[in-house]
């Protein structure tokens, strides 16, 4: 595979440089680019940040003179300097917050706000934004675990909605950096919960940022034990799919194999189609056109020979090369579901042949995928076909029909019995 289908330049844009440098460490390790490109990129990404030591060693090996080594020793210099400046005009609140039993006790108490450290630390309001600005410091010089816990007392004390805003941005990215998924999750959500309430926001800044918390979810796929159904719900709210449509039809690529490999999501594959055909003249790769493939043109050989271009765009992507295998297998489960949907026999030697396999492992396989997919399906070995039968109703499926109009017909039978006993009753009275 060459760069065709290689959605970083694109991803970029949407990426924080932190979040950049794991997706080109990632692509070092593959083949379809240049490493001395690759490094230069590095290089122009630790740029905009005060990671100068990662970036003399970057430099070190790319740059033929002794010219970039000292400029970044000057930069390094100006950095330190800049750290101990925002030190000493933070020491009161960064020698509370390093003090963390009295932090502790403060919360415990509900003191720890900015009112109560005013009148009793001499903590003003100009030290709680060094916090924010030496926290963001922090994070630019790579130290993610501190700049996390520097995020966490600035939310606590700031009463500043932007800066508030700014801080769980900078929180999700050390928690993703720091590969904390669980508390990556709950931030994820803090935002997106964020983004909707700022009403003040203007709606193409809002669709802007829905954007960017998509990107940034992706690192959630491969990671997070829940990170396929994270995406698939996340991706299909109204909100976050009409920001997807207008500026990140890319990211139907992610989504698509959010839903093959997610058995719990697997319904919103009849979602997912009509809006990958109506992407399509504006964004397709091979896992796109393996689903319209299948389920919109039931092309079936088309899609089994598309697998392998799907391979190697997942193999090439940081955010699904872990899923490769899954995708694969359930895509093959999805193949054969669909086409068992459509015929009453299946000729075991033209599966074979489809799949690229010994008849005998194709045996093997179909016995797997029945198991799998819970069809009622049978092997006739003298006639090698896989004989489908007719799916009995789910019993759980007939209760529901069964009572489903029960609460309605109780209320009718309740109402005629009502209506035969008023006059009985009427005449007994009398």
């Amino acid at each position: 595979m060459d760069s065709l289908h290689d959605l970083t330049p694109i991803l970029s844009k949407f990426l924080d440089p932190h979040l950049l440098l794991p997706v080109l460490e990632f692509l070092m390790h593959k083949t379809q680019f240049a490493q001395a490109d690759l490094e230069a990129s590095k290089l122009r990404v630790l740029a905009a940040t005060n990671m100068v030591d990662f970036a003399m060693d970057v430099g070190l090996k790319t740059c033929s003179t002794h010219e970039f080594p000292q400029n970044m020793q000057e930069q390094r210099e100006r950095i330190m300097s800049t750290m101990q400046l925002l030190k000493s005009e933070g020491e009161p609140i960064l020698s509370l917050i390093a003090d963390q039993a009295r932090v502790a006790e403060l919360r415990q108490e509900r003191c720890f706000n900015q009112p109560f450290l005013q009148q009793h630390f001499n903590i003003s309001p100009s030290h709680v934004d060094i916090l924010h600005k030496y926290a963001k410091f922090t994070y630019d010089c790579g130290d993610y675990r501190s700049a996390a816990d520097l995020l966490v007392h600035f939310r606590q004390l700031s009463i500043n909605s932007d800066k508030h805003f700014s801080a769980l941005w900078g929180k999700l990215a050390c928690e993703i950096l720091r590969t904390n998924w669980e508390a990556a999750l709950e931030d994820l959500n803090s935002l997106r919960d964020s983004i909707d309430s700022r009403t003040g926001t203007p709606p193409a800044m809002q669709l802007q940022q829905r954007c960017w918390l998509m990107h940034w979810a992706l690192f959630m796929l491969g990671n997070h034990p829940n990170g396929r159904s994270i995406i698939v719900d996340l991706f299909f709210q109204d909100r976050y799919l009409n920001a997807l449509q207008t500026h990140a039809p890319h990211l139907l690529r992610y989504l698509a194999v959010a839903v093959v490999t997610n058995p719990r999501r697997r319904d919103k594959v009849k979602d997912l189609v009509p809006l990958i055909a109506m992407e399509r003249p504006v964004y397709s790769d091979p896992i796109t056109q393996f689903l319209e493939d299948l389920h919109l043109h039931a092309k079936f050989e088309h899609a089994q020979q598309r697998l392998k271009n799907c391979a190697q765009v997942l193999d090439k992507d940081f955010f699904l090369s872990n899923l490769e295998q899954l995708f694969i297998r359930s895509a093959r489960l999805s193949i054969f579901e669909t086409y068992c949907r459509i015929h009453e026999r299946i000729d075991l030697k033209m599966l074979a042949q489809n799949l690229g396999l010994e008849q005998v492992a194709a045996e093997q396989w179909v016995v797997k995928m029945v198991s799998e997919a819970q069809l009622n399906a049978k092997i006739d070995s003298e006639s090698d076909h896989v004989v489908l039968g007719t799916q009995p109703p789910d019993v759980y499926q007939q209760v529901i029909e069964k009572t489903k109009g029960l609460c309605f017909r109780s209320y009718v039978l309740a109402q005629n019995i009502e209506k035969r006993v008023a006059p009985m009753t009427a005449a007994v009275l009398d």
